[in-house]
């Protein structure tokens, strides 16, 4: 299947133990003509799942409004369990673009997919990144904060199980999360506050120090939203240097979803430790084996 035009979208979704639930999430999507899969993940200590998808621009909104009617039906958050921040069964749904739009293109895709949330599910919705509609909703951790005030579309009270859900648009961003070889938390939380950009720390990088609990664990989690800019070597030097210094080594890192190829132009996946890695998770070559992209 290849098109023209070639939007991706990476929703997250508050359920990280029910694999059965997650699929089905996936089929939903998938179920759409014009859309392909790209990659699905799970992670039980966060309580979240991540699935990247891409297709034509319309096929790509249909398919994540498909998805949060599916998420919305089957995850309820008074009974989910996760260190991850949320707001929503649905929690993020960002459209990126790939090839033949433009970052504009995909503000007006959220804004069509907000609206097919709300008048279709009757969850509300928050704009958030480049579709913000005001300055202070760019931030995804400004619209998690309890003082966010009312969405942005529908509203203004949550959906009883299912909360709200943050639609936006942006560049394309790397969810890696570094493991340490400690159950410290205290020292993840120390090195995510000198490394992410709203304590002073590097641009374009935001991090928390989170505990898994099934790997007794500590965690830096991290979203590096512009690679070009802050790499991921410079960021994985960083942590490393500040781990040493605690008297910590890290374990190893891991990759959510996909990756574009430039990220591994500074270093490599192995000097990154990235568990798992493989050809595959490279954005480019994944659209050019499922969507024909040359």
């Amino acid at each position: 299947m290849g098109t023209a035009e070639v939007v991706e979208c990476v929703p997250n979704f508050s359920e990280g133990r029910d694999a059965a639930v997650v699929d089905a999430i996936a089929n939903a999507i998938a179920s759409v003509p014009g859309v392909a899969v790209l990659h699905q993940t799970m992670d039980g200590d966060h309580g979240r799942s991540v699935i990247t998808f891409a297709g034509s621009p319309n096929a790509v909104v249909e398919a994540a409004v498909r998805g949060v009617e599916n998420a919305v039906s089957s995850i309820d958050l008074s009974r989910h369990h996760g260190v991850h921040p949320r707001i929503g069964a649905a929690d993020v749904v960002p459209f990126v673009p790939v090839r033949g739009v433009t970052l504009a293109d995909c503000v007006a895709l959220a804004e069509a997919a907000g609206n097919e949330i709300w008048q279709r599910i009757g969850v509300p919705v928050y704009l958030y990144e480049a579709a913000a509609r005001r300055e202070a909703r760019k931030r995804l951790e400004n619209v998690r904060r309890p003082d966010a005030g009312a969405p942005d579309i529908g509203g203004p009270e949550f959906h009883p199980t299912a909360g709200a859900v943050a639609v936006g648009a942006r560049k394309f961003l790397i969810a890696w999360n570094v493991n340490l070889a400690t159950s410290d938390v205290e020292v993840a939380k120390a090195i995510a506050r000198r490394i992410r950009a709203s304590s002073g720390g590097f641009p374009h990088v935001k991090a928390l120090g989170l505990m898994l609990a099934s790997r007794n664990q500590a965690q830096v989690s991290m979203n590096l939203t512009d690679f070009e800019v802050t790499s991921m070597r410079v960021v994985f030097d960083e942590i490393r240097r500040l781990a040493e210094t605690a008297g910590v080594a890290i374990d190893a890192s891991e990759l959510i979803g996909l990756i574009p190829q430039g990220a591994l132009a500074s270093a490599s996946a192995e000097y990154l430790r990235i568990e798992g890695f493989a050809p595959d998770r490279i954005i480019e070559n994944r659209l050019t084996s499922l969507l024909a992209v040359e």
